[in-house]
């Protein structure tokens, strides 16, 4: 205890290190925070047109998860050697980063487009049983899909401004994209100004506008500031085969690791699905009211992943070890604040839906859940995506996510929904215990300290 102590009162005196987690974790997060709080004004906006149409689309976005996680696998692994590159200095190799990551997403967003435009019922039939789900997530999502290349596009070139120190503008992008989301939802979801009255295609077709001007603005950024990211076709491409190596040697775990826990989290939605509209509505609700909070974490997340990969690319495994403790305990204080916040406020939250007092019960009672769990879970945030991934611990990043998805949550989540019958927030319960294991699991590798290595020295 005395020890915590110690370490809390230094970290309070770090100048550096705070200016620079803050520097980086601030913009991270409110970017997040921009992009959950559009979520939460489409369910608001499409929850006027009933439970139905919230699990629809809740559903259809289930597909779009699996899809982001597999580009956030990609972007995550090259963060890591870009994060290094840039402590090392070494540019040219940061923009090949670049190039090869831009060609598996973009592979990436092919993959899931093709199925989610020419056969959207069969992948909403995948998620629920219930017709009039399906039939409005088939609108929904048929157009949504195509959204995919250019959001691909815009999470690779924001992982390696991130990579670079550049944070701030990505949010400017995103706020612009946000407001054009927002205005162009009223308008086409409820056919204001003279504009068609489109429903949840509306919704889809808001975000697939902006999202066109949210990569316009990033490349603009880029390429008309002649940043160290810009760079012809020649820079880019052309890579060596120990590039390629020691690429997919750091990424290709970390893909996995996103993909396979991407799918494992989704079948919960095929348990979730079979437990009614309510369940779905009230489930899906709850998620993007946590989803407040939990950016937060995904901020701390990145700037532990940005400043400790800058601290072992340039070689001083002594001060990232010394961040590393710092960042926790940083965690710990944001995760406590957090769950005060929430448990206060979630009533709140919950009365600016248009929803049964069943519904909202229910997600009250998902949300005391997730309060529960929230230590562990953000422990695991900080750990598995900024400690162990700084530092290339990408294999043991990959046991620890998809075994407490498989081996827990996805047995317990059916157990709960099908076999036990037991309400959503009992499942959701379940569902969350594979954090306590992936916490004290990993919690001992990161004592082991096989995370602290220089990526760029091994190459």
């Amino acid at each position: 205890m005395r020890q915590l102590i110690t370490c809390t009162k230094e970290m309070l005196r770090d100048r550096r290190f705070l200016k620079k987690a803050l520097m980086i974790a601030c913009p991270v997060a409110l970017q997040g925070m921009l992009n959950t709080v559009v979520n939460m004004v489409d369910t608001l906006m499409i929850g006027g047109l009933g439970s139905s149409a919230i699990a629809a689309v809740g559903l259809a976005n289930k597909y779009f998860f699996v899809f982001n996680l597999l580009v956030f696998g990609i972007v995550s692994g090259a963060g890591i050697l870009a994060a290094q590159f840039w402590g090392n200095g070494d540019v040219k190799s940061i923009r090949k980063v670049l190039g090869l990551s831009v060609l598996l997403a973009a592979a990436g967003a092919f993959v899931f487009v093709l199925p989610g435009f020419l056969w959207p019922h069969h992948v909403m039939r995948i998620f629920t049983t219930s017709e009039s789900s399906i039939e409005l997530g088939v609108k929904y999502l048929r157009i949504a899909v195509l959204t995919y290349p250019f959001i691909a596009l815009t999470n690779v070139y924001v992982a390696m401004l991130r990579a670079v120190n550049r944070v701030v503008y990505p949010v400017a992008c995103s706020c612009i994209a946000i407001a054009v989301n927002v205005a162009l939802n009223y308008v086409l979801i409820f056919g204001k100004f003279g504009a068609p009255e489109m429903g949840v295609a509306g919704a889809a077709c808001a975000t697939l506008i902006a999202r066109c001007i949210e990569v316009s603005l990033i490349l603009l950024y880029v390429y008309g500031k002649r940043l160290p990211l810009a760079c012809g076709f020649k820079g880019l491409f052309g890579w060596k085969g120990d590039f390629i190596r020691r690429f997919l040697g750091t990424s290709a775990p970390v893909i996995a690791n996103e993909f396979m826990w991407g799918l494992g989290t989704t079948l919960y939605s095929l348990a979730y699905g079979r437990m009614g509209d309510d369940a779905v509505a009230a489930i899906t609700i709850a998620t993007t009211i946590q989803d407040i909070f939990v950016v937060l974490f995904q901020g701390l997340s990145a700037a532990t992943a940005v400043i400790l990969g800058n601290e072992l690319g340039a070689g001083k495994l002594k001060r990232a070890e010394k961040y590393a403790t710092q960042f926790f305990i940083l965690q710990f204080m944001v995760t406590m604040a957090a769950d005060l916040l929430m448990v206060a406020g979630r009533w709140k939250i919950i009365g600016i839906y248009t929803i049964t007092p069943e519904v909202a019960m229910d997600i009250n009672l998902c949300l005391l859940v997730f309060a529960l769990y929230m230590p562990a879970k953000m422990f695991n945030y900080v750990n598995v995506v900024g400690v162990l991934r700084s530092g290339g611990d990408t294999k043991m990043c990959l046991f620890l996510d998809t075994s407490g998805v498989w081996l827990f949550g996805v047995p317990l989540a059916f157990l709960g929904a099908l076999v036990w019958k037991l309400p959503i927030y009992l499942v959701y319960a379940l569902v969350l215990f594979e954090e306590v294991y992936k916490m004290v699991l990993g919690y001992w590798r990161y004592r082991q300290k096989k995370w602290l290595r220089n990526l760029t020295s091994e190459g």
